[in-house]
This record gives structure tokens, sequence and C-alpha cells, in this order.
């Protein structure tokens, strides 16, 4: 491998010294084309396999760049990571300093990222290495810092900017606006375009722009119209961007007649509307599924002679669709014959998916039919919405029959499609058929999302066909698929429904072998499947083994494992592994559902002994499990041990519940006990909670 990359290194460098003097030839659509920059971003995919060899030979072609390919390279990384990862490798490198422009581009990279702390970082090596700033290099901080949602840190860049020595302009003032909009800080924005005006820099259409889509993004539509109003007086024009960011904004509302007023202002202003407009406005209203108004602005285009052409009525056909008014839609497709606009596939296709939508099936059909009649061949995305159709119509082995023709009619079935019979197939409880489709899928290269495997999965464990779920699972491993952890706790879960514990222990054991971490989740079902079954220890031992690698238990976790450990009456070894499990995350209530749990369980003396813990932080869950607790015992008909209950409640400030006291009240006169039935009622009178006068009624 070193050698075969030692021949490609020479070759690289060999063309690099033709040099860079056609670097604007190099630059086609965006995309940089010299082979030295084609070489490095293919090294930094590789990075994982670096050896020193290969790093050297790196170093050497990182000093032949010129500054355009490093900043080129930095734009090529797909991951904006990577990019500032090799940025700090190559400032390391000896004999080797970044460019200016070089900083610039990785704070623009970094600028359409949450990576602030990172562009901070980029500002700092900045200033050591004395690169001159500009107002720009701030503006893509503060971008930076916006999109992580620290607005305070963001607005702190014009003050690190202002120490720097660099003067503010219009651009970053208006990042800084776009700031405080995006963070719904109008009024704010507001004070911030004053401030600017005083200290006399000039705010340009952008900054009224940015304003004018806050107010819009409030429904504050109004103060938008108003502030374009203004602008004149301003010494800013609006533009048509202005009057777009406003009439988008109207149109989701619905709001055709201020939109024509707009439009009226528009000409005012000298920016008659053109064919862009109009595109603009009814791809908007479509977008909304407001087809009607869409086509009322189709109509005034056309006379005054704008031609809206094929996306245009598109736009609006899939609007008819998409609202299940298919007649409209058809009716728009013959004017689009009638004018001479030729509907392509994308138009077809919205109606076809209209007419599934509604059940008319065979009219999908037929239409299909006449696409091929009228010289528009259906697509894959065709098929698949007719497809889709059978399938939400119980036809999924029809819709398997089309995919076996799909040569015939030349066109191939994709991932979607796949997916959409294969969706069908599960819903009418085709298990079996489903799983050999997802077998054909993959033979072809496309897989099934994780999500699709475990709908798969519980239909298949739901019929209680556990072992053939974990077959299919087994075989969606074996073809590259990409199995998580929910699919395995599908699978785990489906075991312990039909009891077979040791199955559902042997799935657990093979995700440990295959590096498929348990979460949470899948420790809880088999602790909960083991301790259903009396399998106490195991299932200690299973909460242990999770606790130790570092998984923090969850309020069902807590649930699941109280509730077995008390059916069991293993309370002593339910409150060791409490004590472990609070360690690692915190539950204020686990005592008072372990008390609760012990009285529906009738072990009425367990959960006195637990009564100390319970009150020691005196809060209202800790009142209920008492009241659960005094209401068991006069259930029992041991009215006294509730009256010890209710007073050590007294004792901890926490005031029992009145008319279950008056409950326990009446059993302790029933055993004759008529003082400490008085004290009861004297506790209420003492904290004021009833007069001397009702408990002397209640007495007598």
């Amino acid at each position: 491998m070193a050698a075969a990359y030692c021949n490609n290194y020479h070759r690289v460098l060999s063309s690099h010294n033709e040099g860079f003097t056609k670097s604007e030839e190099g630059v086609e659509n965006g995309v940089f084309r010299h082979p030295i920059v084609k070489e490095i971003c293919r090294l930094i995919d590789r990075r994982s396999a670096w050896t020193s060899k290969l790093e050297g030979q790196l170093r050497n072609l990182l000093r032949s760049l010129k500054p355009e390919a490093v900043c080129e390279v930095l734009r090529a990384q797909a991951d904006e990571r990577v990019a500032l990862k090799f940025f700090y490798w190559a400032d390391g490198q000896w004999r080797y300093r970044h460019h200016p422009i070089v900083y610039y581009t990785m704070l623009e990279v970094l600028s359409r990222t949450k990576l602030c702390q990172g562009a901070k970082r980029v500002l700092r090596l900045m200033a050591r290495r004395k690169v001159g700033f500009r107002p720009e290099a701030f503006s893509h901080v503060m971008v930076a810092f916006s999109r992580a949602g620290d607005l305070r840190k963001a607005m702190q860049v014009l003050t690190v900017m202002q120490k720097a020595g660099v003067e503010p302009d219009v651009m970053i003032c208006n990042t800084a606006i776009y700031t405080l909009i995006k963070a719904n800080r109008l009024d704010k924005a507001q004070r911030f375009l004053n401030r600017m005006q005083l200290i006399g820099i000039t705010p340009n259409v952008n900054t009224y722009n940015c304003l004018i889509k806050g107010y819009c993004n409030v429904h504050r539509f109004e103060d938008a119209m108003e502030l374009i109003s203004e602008m004149p007086f301003k010494g800013c024009s609006p533009d048509k961007v202005s009057y777009y960011t406003v009439m988008g904004f109207l149109c989701k509302e619905k709001r055709i007649e201020q939109v024509r007023e707009l439009m009226e202002k528009m000409v005012k202003d000298n920016l008659l509307p053109d064919q862009v407009t109009y595109n603009n406005l009814i791809h908007m209203l479509s977008k909304q599924g407001h087809g009607e108004e869409a086509i009322g602005f189709l109509r005034e285009a056309e006379e005054r002679g704008f031609r809206v052409d094929k996306v245009g009525y598109s736009a609006i056909v899939h609007s008819f669709c998409e609202a299940g008014n298919i007649a409209r839609a058809k009716e728009l497709v013959n004017e689009m014959f009638s004018k001479g606009c030729i509907p392509d596939v994308v138009t077809y296709t919205a109606v076809v998916n209209g007419f599934c939508r509604i059940g008319k099936i065979d009219q999908a059909e037929k239409l299909l039919q006449q696409m091929c009649k009228r010289g528009c061949k259906p697509n894959t995305v065709s098929y698949t919405a007719l497809l889709n159709g059978l399938c939400r119509n119980g036809k999924s082995s029809e819709a398997r029959e089309m995919m076996n023709t799909s040569e015939e009619e030349w066109w191939i079935p994709n991932a979607i499609t796949y997916s959409v019979v294969m969706h069908g197939f599960r819903r009418e409880g085709k298990l079996s058929e489903a799983c050999e489709l997802v077998r054909e899928m993959t033979g072809k290269g496309f897989f099934p999302t994780p999500v699709e495997i475990n709908l798969l999965l519980q239909s298949l464990c739901q019929e209680r066909r556990v072992k053939d779920a974990r077959k299919f699972m087994q075989e969606c491993l074996n073809n590259g698929c990409a199995v998580n952890v929910v699919n395995f706790t599908s699978v785990i879960h489906g075991f312990c429904k039909i009891d077979d514990l040791d199955a559902a222990l042997s799935v657990l054991d093979d995700m440990y072998l295959i590096n498929k971490h348990p979460d949470t989740v899948t420790y809880t079902t088999v602790i909960d499947a083991l301790g259903k079954k009396g399998r106490i220890d195991e299932a200690t031992e299973l909460t242990s083994k999770m606790l130790h690698r570092g998984l923090v238990p969850t309020p069902v976790t807590y649930r699941t494992v109280i509730h077995r450990y008390c059916q069991h009456d293993r309370v002593e070894d339910l409150l060791k592994l409490l004590e472990k499990m609070l360690l690692r995350q915190a539950c204020n209530t686990v005592y008072s559902q372990v008390i609760e749990k012990l009285c529906n369980f009738g072990n009425l003396d367990a959960a006195y002994k637990l009564l100390g813990k319970v009150l020691r932080t005196a809060s209202r869950s800790d009142a209920n499990a008492c009241h659960v607790l005094m209401e068991s015992y006069c259930r029992k008909g041991i009215p006294q041990s509730a009256y010890k209950v209710a007073c050590r409640m007294f004792n901890r400030n926490l005031i029992p519940d009145l008319k279950l006291c008056d409950k326990v009240r009446k059993g302790l006169m029933l055993e004759g006990k008529t003082d400490e039935a008085d004290k009861l009622m004297l506790r209420f009178v003492d904290r004021g909670r009833i007069s001397a006068q009702h408990q002397r009624l209640v007495q007598t």
C-alpha cells in the first residue's frame, strides 16, 4: 500500500510543478479540480490508517500548496470538525504558516456549524500570529455562537472586536441584528438599529430586510409593512426581497388582499411585478395548500403576458392532489396540454399519488398508461406512488407482482419502493413475505433502516414467532444492515413475553459478543422477566452489571425492581440494591414507592420499618406513602398502628389526611381507645386545621 501511495505521491507532486497559474480555471462550479487537493482530501479520509511515512509525505504536499488550495481542502471536508483538525495539524507543521485567507476560510466554514468554541480558538490564534483582523472574522464567530444558541457570547463578540481596535461596519451590524432576531429579541434588534445610526453606520437594505423578516416571524405584518414604507425616507429603498419576505408570510395566512396591496405598492416603488414575482407567489401559495388562490395569480400572470412554466403548474397540481381535489388537478393537467405546456413526470406523479391517497387505484393505473401513450415515461417515483396506493388498500401481493415485472416495464425499484411494499405486507400480517422482500432488498444493495427492522421484529414477536424474529435479525446483521440496540431489545422482550428466559439471556450474550452495548431499557426488560420468575439473585447480579457499566437507572427501572423484589418478599436484598442504584441516579420517591408496594402485597411490618427513611424528607409524595400505609392498617383492623403512623407524620410537620384520620379515630373508639382518638383530633386543633368546637362535637 505504501509503495502504491509513493507512486501516486510523485505523480501528484509532478503535476503540481505546473503551479497554480491556472488557479481560476481550477475552480469549476465551486469545486477545486487541482489533483493535489484531491490527493490531500483522500489522505485525510484515510487518516485512521496513517503511518509516519504517509504523514511525512502529506507534510511535503502541504508545503507545496498555495493558500487557495488549502482553502479548498478545508471547504471540501464533509465534517467541519475534520476540517478544523486539519487546520490545527497544518499550523503545527515545521516551515509552514497559514496565509491570512486560510484563517478567514476556516472561520467561514465554522460559521455554518455550532462549533463556536473552535471559531473562538481560531480567532485567538489569529491574534497570536498577528494576522490582520477584518470585521468579517468577528461576523463569522458571532454567527457560530448564534447557531449554538449562546446569544450573550454572540453579542460579546462586538466588545472583543472593539478591544482589538477594529471598527464595526454595516456587515457586522447586520450579523448582530440577524443574531438578535434569530433569538426572538426583536425589540433589542430595533434598538441596535437606532444605535447603529447614532454612531454613524448607515443601515442598508439587508439590515431592514432582517428586521422585516423578524416582524413577520412574530406575525407583526403591519409593522413590517410600515417599515417598508419608512425605508425611502431613511435613504434606503426596499428591494424585491423586502416585499417577497412579507408576501411569503401573508401567503401562509391566506391574506390575499394584503398581498395584492403589496403588489400595488411595489409598482409605486418602481418595482414592477415580473415573472419571478408571480412564480414566487404561486409556489408560496401552493406550498401552503392554497391552490385556488395560486390559480388566481396564475391567471393574472398570463393576462399580463407572463408565461408560467410547467414547474409553476406542477406546484398547483401538487397542492390540489395533497388536498384530495383530484378533479381540479386533472383539469389543470389538461389545460397544460391545451397551452402547449407539456406536463412532465413530476406533474403526472403528483396526480398518481393523489388518486392513490383517495383510494382510486384504477384511475392511478390508467394515468400511468396515459403517460406512456403521451410520451412521458413513468419513473421509479411514479411506480412507487402507485405501489404505495396498492399497499395502503390491502393489495400488497399485487404490488409485489408489479415489482417482479419492473424489468419488463423498464424501471428499477429503489430502497423506498422495497420499503413501501415491505410495510404493506407487514400491515396485512404477511410477515414471511415481508421478510423475504427484505432479503431480496439487501441482496440488491438496499438496506432497511433500524426503525423498519424493528417494526418487522415487533410484528413477528406479537405473533409469538420470536425465534423467526431472532433468525431474521441475524440475517440482517450478516447482510450488513444497521441493526441497533433497540432491535435486540425487541427480540429480548419477545422471548420474555413467551417466558423463554434462557433464549432472552442468550440474545443478551450475543450483544456483548458483537459489541452492541445493551442500554438501560434492555437490562430493565430482562430484570423484570427474571423477577417475574422469582430468579431474584440473577436479577440482582444483572442490575449490578448494569450499574458497573455506567448505565443510569430510569424511573421504570426503579419501579420494576421494587415491584419484583416486594412481590417475592426480598426486602433486605431490595434495600441493599437500591443503595447502589441511588449512588448512580438519585430518586427522591424510591422509599415511598417501596412502602406503597409492600402495602399492596400486605407486608405491613416491613413497610412500617421503612417509615423512618421516608419521613426524612417529609415531602408530599412521602405523605401519600404514609396514607397508603395507614389505609392498609385500617383495612386490616389495626387502627392503633395507623395512629402511630399519623403521630410520626405530625412529628415531622406532615399533616395527615383529615378524613383518613377520622376513619382511624372511629376504629380506635370501637376498640375502646378513646384517649388515642382524642389525642389524634387534638393534633389537628393544635395545627389549626379544625376548631376546638368542632373537635368537641366530634367527641360527642
